[in-house]
């Protein structure tokens, strides 16, 4: 029996800035991230949007696209590094919304028998809901999972990894004998304890405060002597993680084919990757290529190209090996299509490997290229950090499932906005929503007593 993704749907947020617009700002060569990075476009969530309210949209999407019986789903498991609350689920909000918008169809609490829990780890937190998922199905074939992957990358204005922003969010319904996409059990690993990318809280106690004449009693109407502050922006290096995350990766593939005979450049398709920009996968496997064709004798084949290896002048050649025609024919074989989506949306977190394997199922049918059988490997990873690499087979009936992802359409139909409305929109100054949205939205923040902070959604007619 087989097991794995029977159907995929997700949302986008109706807002979007182009990449060259925030390029001429910061006095960037538009090339340098356009055609060096892939980016063309960032999504960004609108002053009613959060990552509930995404995971929200995507999961009616999934079950109305699909025909689902909400009570027949068992576990509903979200992968975020953007939750809404410190204690609460994000998945409870989006659940609970959903379920009241089918309570017509449905009944009441039609998940009330569903456990609903979230996972983080950075950006491979949905990952890890998946094995989850996919490992409860193998025990309870009769049974069905969704995964929600939904997060909102944002980054401090002005600083290096302001140009990889994002936003949205990717549902996936896990069954036994699924449709779209089988999943094998092998799973390579790599975990290591770094500081490449984190989400501290700050500290602030009176003392601070009170050399501006404020205390933490005045900001929080109660007899604390400390509060706690939590930035949506992370503290990151991106040098040192695009180190960790081709060192786990490298790892993870070793760890992989210590249990499975495998080539995996031969024997993988396609190859989907987590995108923090569109040409992450492509940069980051070319000293896993140049290895693979030592290995397989093709070296002198890349050299009859672009001349002898020289040992003293290799980061020239190796660039030169980046460009090569062999190269170039490897990456849009095997990673192109899986990239496009990326440079219109940008970085999604948790949810970028999956919109990377939804733009290339979207490639493949809007190309009519015929993947059924192929073989996909999936190279995901998390700051922190961790990598874990899996793979799939295409069933014979994926063309059925992607018939609802409009990606093109849905990217073209967003809102593009000016770069005075995206600082504002950023640093929070915005309180009117720039798109009259009409999909599930944030109604409301609540400030009674006993439910401060507490999150109400609606969907917006």
């Amino acid at each position: 029996m087989e097991f794995g993704i029977d159907a995929i749907d997700y949302y986008l947020p109706r807002v979007a800035l182009k990449i060259s617009t925030l390029a001429e700002q910061r006095n960037i060569i538009p090339a340098k991230l356009e055609k060096g990075l892939g980016l063309k476009y960032m999504a960004l969530a609108d002053v009613n949007e959060d990552t509930a309210s995404m995971a929200a949209n995507s999961l009616l999407k999934l079950i109305q696209n699909n025909n689902i019986d909400p009570t027949t789903i068992g576990r509903i498991y979200l992968g975020t590094e953007s939750a809404v609350d410190a204690a609460k689920p994000t998945a409870t909000y989006a659940v609970g919304t959903v379920e009241k918008m089918l309570s017509s169809k449905f009944g009441q609490r039609c998940f009330k028998n569903c456990d609903v829990v979230d996972l983080t780890f950075a950006c491979i937190g949905a990952v890890d809901a998946l094995e989850n998922c996919l490992d409860w199905v193998r025990v309870h074939p009769e049974k069905k999972a969704i995964v929600i992957a939904s997060d909102i990358a944002k980054y401090e204005l002005g600083s290096s990894g302001e140009y990889t922003q994002g936003a949205g969010a990717v549902s996936m319904l896990i069954t036994s004998e699924p449709d779209l996409l089988a999943i094998e059990k092998t799973i390579g690993i790599s975990m290591e304890h770094v500081s490449d990318f984190f989400k501290p809280r700050i500290r602030v106690d009176n003392e601070y405060l009170k050399k501006n004449n404020i205390t933490v009693q005045q900001l929080t109407n109660s007899k604390k002597e400390k509060i706690e502050f939590y930035f949506e922006e992370p503290v990151f290096d991106g040098q040192y993680s695009n180190e960790c995350y081709q060192n786990r990766i490298a790892e993870g593939l070793n760890h992989f084919k210590s249990q499975k005979s495998i080539d995996f450049l031969n024997d993988w398709n396609h190859m989907i990757f987590h995108l923090p920009y569109a040409y992450q996968g492509r940069r980051m496997m070319l000293d896993i290529w140049l290895e693979w064709i030592k290995e397989n004798n093709l070296i002198s084949k890349l050299e009859d190209e672009i001349g002898l290896m020289n040992n003293s002048e290799f980061k020239n050649w190796r660039k030169a090996a980046s460009k090569s025609v062999m190269y170039q024919n490897f990456i849009e074989n095997k990673i192109k299509d899986g990239e496009m989506a990326s440079s219109y949306i940008g970085n999604m977190y948790t949810a970028s490997i999956f919109m990377s394997l939804i733009s290339l199922l979207y490639c493949a049918f809007d190309k009519k290229r015929e993947i059924k059988g192929d073989n996909v490997g999936f190279l995901s990873y998390g700051s922190g950090s961790k990598s874990k690499i899996f793979q799939g087979k295409f069933s014979s009936k994926w063309k059925q499932k992607v018939t609802n992802l409009h990606v093109m359409k849905d990217i073209n139909s967003r809102t593009i906005i000016d770069f005075h409305s995206y600082e504002k929109l950023h640093n929070g100054a915005l309180k009117v929503p720039i798109v009259n949205n009409e999909n599930i939205i944030l109604k409301s923040i609540d400030e009674s007593e006993n439910k401060e902070g507490f999150r109400h959604y609606i969907k917006n007619e």
